[in-house]
């Protein structure tokens, strides 16, 4: 039996926990500050003579000590899909359309509504209703374990309130939703940061986004954040539909946003999402659109999803916001390839959450067909809500002594010629030493994207490049060795440099497609270094190989290839990739721990898909081949085993008949995936 000591804690810990519910999700308190701070006293005033009763649940424990020096990797127990766009009437009576032709012949469909919410995506499991993990997005698949900064946000429970007569166990359940500030708390945050002299956050999403990811607890403690949630997922349970699921997420002490329209068909779910957009203006927090979701979860379930985004439901964007203001200035910008492109100046606006004081202007074609020019008034709008551009000049209010743009004849950091490539608009600076290459180079390197090193930011590598510390990417890791000349560099200190070099130190840890990514090879984003590792599985190998064998992998084209071949083709390049091998970065693919499918149909073979499938998308049907043991490549060659031809297959086709390589159709592929053991 419990002792009197232990009622009487957890009796304190129900009381502070309803009282946390009322104040912080209803916004309805009903006792005064002086009477709740007296809860919490009395409760850490016996926890602290009973150390040995303290539990994790409990409300003294939300703000922890520690400081979380690896965010360690999640895997989602279903991937978080990003959503599909839809920006008009048609597109949405489209998805409304493909979502009847997937589903049986006169089934009623219904659809919920609800805010698209600007934040940072987040994860929560909970295990015998004890929060256990709290994760980020990540790619979808593995997200970053953020649990110990989510546990001081108050709107969300260490422990889910007992609601009385649920159909459900959910012993084990996933809840996922948007953590974000509102915009007057983000306002707030960014006057005191300035008033200390810090760096202002650009926008709410990004100063949530940002603040999840601290390494202190209690600094995350200060910071504003609030969250919706929005979603309930129960592997043991048959969860009915997403209305229920809101309702179930209520009852369990989670904040939900009671902004949701149940749907009878796609003509009242256009009225609901123009209602929403007319709301925009006047809501506490950001959204940038509506989300439709198919009610049902088990029509959910038939639906189903492909490779990047859920079949049962589509984002709704809203009409980008827009401002007036003037062009101070037109500068020209020196990426980290040499591509030399105009940014204007702006005079600083406050547009959809944050303050834009630049706009890019893409390049010299863009400027002529705007004639935009410095001095002009412009209408700006957030691109998606996030790149601001030039939508248009007020040409009614241009100063008439003003002048056509010149794009510059040399690089306007380095002074060297510019190259203009035949069939491009881009300019580039083809001087590799150019300072602002390596410093936007090493920007790229350092990026969370790529090597992941934190406080290695644009401030701290523009003033090392000016000192002479960096010069190519293998100097980060000789940075150890001048310790003590760093902490006598001002504004630097003891303490940042120690964080610094450990952050480096744990970058080599990083697995080889984000190393092949750092590189920096042109046209080799995140998604092709993925695939270029997986299949090559070393530097090595990858750079052995000719641009045929890189074709063959699926998605690499012609261009990709030829750079992949010309980055590998220069001589500094490779000493600075022996140079890293050395410092101990990752340049080749551990083999996968779960072993590949025994000997089947696929095992080990090569094939390409061409045409439309009707029954799979083409992401779906290579995901079972490779799954199987099969090997899937862009282009047809003498070592491909099969093509899958689908409908209107075109010059894929035409070759593989040259060579003689077997063709097989979608109902053949079909018969193979249901008894791939077949011969």
């Amino acid at each position: 039996m419990p002792s009197e000591i232990e009622k009487k804690i957890e009796s304190l810990r129900e009381q502070i926990r309803e009282h946390d519910y009322k104040y912080y999700v209803l916004t309805e308190p009903t006792i005064s500050d002086e009477e709740y701070d007296k809860l919490v006293k009395d409760l850490e005033k016996l926890e602290a003579e009973h150390p040995e009763l303290i539990t994790p649940d409990s409300p003294t424990q939300r703000v922890g000590k520690d400081l979380t020096k690896d965010f360690k990797p999640v895997k989602h127990k279903i991937p978080m899909l990003s959503l599909a766009n839809t920006y008009n009437e048609e597109e949405l009576y489209d998805f409304d359309r493909r979502i009847k032709e997937a589903l049986p012949e006169g089934e009623k469909v219904e659809y919920i509504v609800e805010f698209k919410i600007d934040g940072a995506s987040v994860s929560l499991n909970y295990v015998n209703g004890l929060l256990k993990t709290a994760a980020t997005r990540g790619d979808g698949i593995v997200g970053e374990e953020i649990t110990n900064n989510v546990r001081t946000i108050r709107t969300i429970p260490l422990r889910l309130k007992k609601a009385n007569n649920l159909p459900y166990k959910l012993n084990d359940i996933e809840v996922r939703g948007e953590i974000f500030m509102n915009i007057k708390d983000f306002e707030r945050l960014n006057e005191e940061r300035e008033k200390n002299g810090e760096k202002l956050f650009a926008n709410p999403r990004n100063s949530a986004a940002g603040t999840l990811k601290l390494q202190d607890p209690q600094v995350v403690a200060k910071r504003p954040l609030n969250n919706f949630m929005y979603m309930l997922i129960s592997p043991g349970d048959e969860l009915r539909s997403q209305q229920e699921n809101l309702e179930l997420l209520k009852k369990l002490g989670f904040k939900v946003n009671d902004n949701y329209r149940k749907c009878a068909g796609m003509d009242e779910v256009i009225k609901v999402c123009e209602e929403f957009e007319a709301m925009r203006d006047s809501l506490e927090y950001e959204i940038d659109g509506a989300v439709i979701k198919v009610n049902s979860i088990k029509q959910q379930n038939i639906l189903g999803s492909i490779a990047k985004s859920p079949r049962w439901a589509v984002a709704f964007k809203f009409k980008a916001k827009q401002a007036f203001t003037t062009i101070k200035e037109i500068v020209w910008q020196v990426g980290r390839t040499g591509s030399v492109t105009p940014v204007a100046e702006l005079e600083p606006v406050f547009l959809a959450g944050s303050t834009i004081s630049r706009a890019t202007l893409h390049n010299i074609d863009e400027i002529k067909r705007k004639d935009i020019r410095e001095g002009d008034k412009v209408v700006i709008e957030k691109g998606g809500d996030v790149i601001p551009k030039i939508v248009a000049v007020v040409l009614s209010e241009r100063n008439k002594e003003s002048k056509p743009v010149e794009p510059p004849d040399v690089c306007p950091v380095c002074a060297s010629p510019l190259f203009n490539p035949p069939d491009e608009v881009a300019l580039y600076c083809e001087n590799p030493e150019c300072p602002a290459q390596i410093k936007r180079r090493f920007e790229h390197f350092s990026s969370r994207t790529a090597m992941d090193i934190e406080g290695l930011g644009e401030a701290l590598i523009d003033l090392l490049v000016e000192k002479g510390l960096l010069k190519t990417y293998a100097d980060i890791y000789h940075l150890k060795e001048k310790r003590d000349e760093l902490i006598n560099i001002e504004r630097l200190g003891e303490k940042s440099v120690d964080n610094l070099l450990n952050a480096i130190e744990e970058s080599k840890k990083k697995p080889f497609d984000k190393v092949l990514f750092a590189l920096g090879i042109r046209y080799v984003g995140e998604g092709v270094a993925k695939k270029l590792a997986e299949h090559f599985r070393s530097i090595d190998e990858l750079m052995k190989a000719s641009e045929e064998e890189l074709m063959e992998v699926y998605e690499i084209g012609e261009s990709i290839a030829k750079s992949v071949k010309l980055f590998f083709g220069k001589k500094e390049n490779l000493e600075i990739i022996k140079l890293l091998e050395k410092a101990g970065l990752n340049f080749k693919l551990e083999k996968p721990k779960e072993s590949t499918p025994g000997d089947n149909f696929f095992s080990g073979k090569t094939f390409v898909l061409t045409g439309k499938l009707n029954n799979f998308t083409r992401e779906d049907a290579k995901d079972k081949i490779t799954a199987l043991g099969g090997i899937i490549t862009s282009s047809v060659s003498k070592n491909t085993d099969y093509v899958v031809a689908g409908e209107k297959a075109g010059s894929k086709l035409v070759k593989a008949k040259k060579l003689g390589v077997n063709v097989i159709d979608e109902n053949e592929l079909i018969k193979l995936f249901n008894n791939p053991s077949k011969e």
